[in-house]
């Protein structure tokens, strides 16, 4: 009995060593020392309650680039050294929202208040005004992922004059849009790669999540990831990035995790209820979507046929080669280029404008 304790302290020690040098190497990679850079991260009292935000870049005059994360509750500040290259054009700004990762291990479940986009819309707003104090005169890109579309477009359409531009990935139409593409390409993979069991039971739940509970959600979401053309599912993506940030203790991790299910619990009847085309059939700034093609998610095909239908005064829509859901996250380089290509000189010219 005492050989095996050892043997356990003796893993587990060697476990925390090999993860404390890898989370040296990666903050190596993070450091912004020399002016005029920023990099700061701090809790914010947003909405009543502490919440935790990141500043990042190269050159603190350039762009913001604030980043809605997806989930709901899924905080994409774990991407932080991936988006590193993002840091030369722009200062990126990640956001735990309420319920989420840092701000979730700073309140708990009890002290995270109310539990709907609409409080994190005004969360949101109280954090462009912190921004605008931060980094007055700076351009501001919203750029919204997965989830974070029912913040962000919502926001955009109430508050175009914040932003410069609003850029959408893995852009959410609304469960109930998805579902009519989504469903169909998920029973067809069951049928073909799947058990018997997993087509009898997609064929009971059906394609409308009117009728859809928790439960049978979050079991679809872990079977549609498996249905990822290239294996880089989201339970494959997050683990590493969790294991490995030099940002996030083990308390905060388990924060993570816990957080994921909470804010799904909390705002799932508003994700089966959101509409993108009735809540912004129109807005007021340009707009942008860059979608991986091969997202099982948020199908392309659905994503596109609503910026088609979309008016604004200029709009861009491009697919992703060979890039699924989180597409942006994971070949972080290939999306700069879309942002450099299509955004930054509109973003750029307004901000010309104004200064004039």
């Amino acid at each position: 009995m005492v050989t095996v304790v050892v043997a356990a302290v003796v893993l587990v020690s060697a476990a925390l060593g090999y993860r404390a040098l890898r989370q040296q190497r990666v903050a190596r990679t993070l450091l912004i020392e020399v002016p005029p850079g920023i990099a700061e991260e701090r809790f914010v009292r947003l909405g009543g309650i502490e919440q935790w935000v990141s500043l990042r870049g190269e050159d603190a005059r350039n762009p913001v680039l604030l980043v809605l994360h997806g989930g709901p509750g899924s905080p994409y500040s774990l991407f932080t050294p991936a988006l590193r290259c993002w840091e030369k054009d722009f200062t990126v700004v990640q956001w735990d929202r309420r319920g989420a990762g840092k701000t979730l291990a700073r309140n708990g479940k009890e002290g995270s208040g109310e539990m709907s986009f609409r409080r994190m819309q005004e969360d949101a707003l109280e954090l462009c005004a912190f921004l605008d104090e931060r980094l007055p005169g700076r351009e501001r890109i919203l750029l919204a992922s997965s989830a974070g579309t029912l913040l962000g477009l919502p926001l955009v359409r109430a508050r175009p004059d914040l932003f410069a531009a609003y850029v959408g990935t893995d852009f959410n139409v609304g469960v109930a849009a998805s579902e009519q593409v989504a469903h169909a390409e998920t029973l067809a993979w069951a049928a073909k790669h799947g058990s018997r069991a997993e087509v009898a039971w997609l064929s009971r739940m059906g394609a409308d999540p009117s009728r859809w509970d928790v439960a049978s959600y979050n079991r679809l979401m872990r079977l549609r990831d498996r249905t990822t053309r290239d294996g880089r599912g989201m339970a494959a993506i997050f683990p590493p990035l969790m294991l490995f940030s030099p940002a996030h203790g083990l308390r905060e991790l388990g924060a993570i995790v816990e957080g994921l299910g909470f804010c799904t619990e909390r705002l799932f009847a508003e994700m089966v209820a959101f509409d993108a085309h009735a809540v912004a059939p129109r807005v007021e700034l340009p707009f942008f979507v860059f979608q991986g093609d091969s997202d099982v998610h948020t199908p392309a095909s659905v994503a596109a046929a609503y910026c088609e239908a979309l008016e604004a005064p200029l709009k861009h829509f491009e697919r992703m080669a060979d890039s699924g859901h989180l597409g942006a996250f994971v070949r972080p380089e290939r999306f700069l280029e879309l942002l450099r290509r299509h955004v930054l000189p509109v973003v750029n010219g307004r901000g010309a404008q104004v200064r004039a």
